[in-house]
C-alpha cells in the first residue's frame, strides 16, 4: 500500500493537529499559527480524521470534502492537509501516531490540541502511551483551562508540564512532555458552526 504523506525530513519538527475538521474554521488556523510561532516547529499537519470514536459520525461529510474544504482555508505554506488516517485504517490516535514514528523515523511530532480535548483525554484509547510517543501541546481555550488541567488526565500528566518559557524548544524535548499554551484565542466549534448551518433561517 502506497500512503502519500506531505513532505517531511529527519530532524524536522512537526505538529500534529487532529480533528474532523467538520468543517474547519477560523479557529484551527489560530491554534495552528500559534503553535507554528511559538514552538518554532518546521511544518504543521492538519490531520482530517476518519471520524471520532467519541462522537457522532452519521452525518459526517466524505473525508476527501473535508480535506478539499481544509486546503481551502489554510494560508501558511507550513500547513500541509492531510487524510491518510482514513488509508492506513487508523481510528485512535495512538495508532497514528505510532505509525507516523514507525515511517517517518529521525521526525520529532508533537501532538497538539485544544484544552477542552485534554479535559476528556483520559477517555482516549490509550491515552497514557499516546503521551509516551510524543510531546503534548495543549491549546488554551476559553472556559476550558482550569477544568482540562484539574482532570484525570491533566492531573496524571501534570509532573510531565513544563514552563511556558520552554516553548521554542519544547518540540524536541522527549516524551512525556506537557506544555500549555496560551495566546489568542478563539470559542469557535465545527460542531456549534454545523448547528448554526442546518438551523432553519429564523426570518422564515
Amino acid at each position: 500500500m502506497i500512503v502519500r504523506l506531505p513532505p517531511f525530513a529527519p530532524g524536522q519538527t512537526i505538529g500534529l493537529l487532529g480533528g474532523t475538521f467538520d468543517p474547519p474554521h477560523a479557529g484551527h488556523r489560530l491554534i495552528s499559527e500559534l503553535a507554528l510561532r511559538r514552538l518554532r516547529l518546521d511544518r504543521l499537519w492538519w490531520l482530517v480524521t476518519p471520524g471520532n470514536p467519541l462522537k457522532e459520525t452519521g452525518g459526517l461529510a466524505a473525508t476527501r470534502a473535508r480535506v478539499a474544504a481544509a486546503r481551502r482555508l489554510t494560508r501558511d505554506p507550513r500547513i500541509a492537509v492531510t487524510g491518510f488516517e482514513a488509508e492506513i485504517g487508523s481510528r485512535y490516535t495512538y495508532q497514528t501516531i505510532a505509525w507516523l514514528s514507525r515511517r517517518a523515523p529521525g521526525v520529532r511530532f508533537v501532538w497538539i490540541m485544544g484544552a477542552d480535548n485534554l479535559g476528556q483525554f483520559h477517555l482516549w484509547r490509550r491515552w497514557r502511551e499516546i503521551a509516551d510517543l510524543a510531546p503534548i501541546v495543549v491549546v488554551d481555550r476559553p472556559g476550558f483551562t482550569l477544568r482540562a488541567l484539574a482532570g484525570r488526565a491533566g492531573g496524571a500528566l501534570g509532573r510531565y508540564r513544563r514552563p511556558e518559557a520552554m516553548a521554542a524548544r519544547f518540540a524536541r524535548l522527549p516524551p512525556p512532555a506537557l506544555l500549555f499554551l496560551h495566546g489568542p484565542r478563539s470559542d469557535l466549534s465545527s460542531t456549534a458552526l454545523r448547528r448554526a448551518t442546518a438551523a432553519p433561517d429564523a426570518l422564515s
